[in-house]
């Protein structure tokens, strides 16, 4: 079993998996700080001064003065301003993925041009020249 796992560990495609989760998450957490540290603070002035991470709806009996504090207190909330904080980190890292695989696709469909030099003679099925206008095996007429 333990050669069976080895094996399994040391292939080509779970090396580059585990690559691609570390990747990620260092991706991620440059997304995250791109979002809370220069995104919202920029939506925040420009709809008047608010930090979107603070924002909560106490759903207790008792007032408290910010979301840290209700937290502290055990008080149930709906934090809907880290959700949307949530929704912009989401919306940023979709639309890099899609940039990122739009430009491998871009890259791919230049490589798989294929370049069509034969076709297949209607009488005899041979592959021949797509310029010849008489097949060298059958001798039948080709039309174009």
């Amino acid at each position: 079993m333990l050669k069976n796992f080895k094996k399994f560990a040391l292939k080509g495609n779970v090396l580059d998996l585990a690559i691609a989760v570390i990747i990620g998450g260092a991706f991620g957490k440059i997304v995250t700080s791109l979002v809370n540290d220069i995104i919202m603070p920029i939506l925040g002035m420009i709809v008047g001064k608010i930090d979107f991470s603070y924002l909560y709806i106490n759903l207790s009996n008792v007032k408290y003065q910010t979301l840290a504090k209700a937290q502290a207190a055990g008080a149930a909330t709906i934090n809907y301003g880290i959700f949307i904080n949530n929704i912009i980190n989401f919306i940023i890292i979709a639309f890099s993925i899609f940039i990122i695989i739009n430009q491998f696709e871009r890259l791919r469909k230049k490589e798989d041009v294929v370049i069509i030099s034969t076709k297949k003679c209607k009488y005899c099925c041979t592959d021949i020249s797509i310029q010849a206008t008489r097949c060298p095996y059958c001798t039948s007429e080709l039309s174009n």
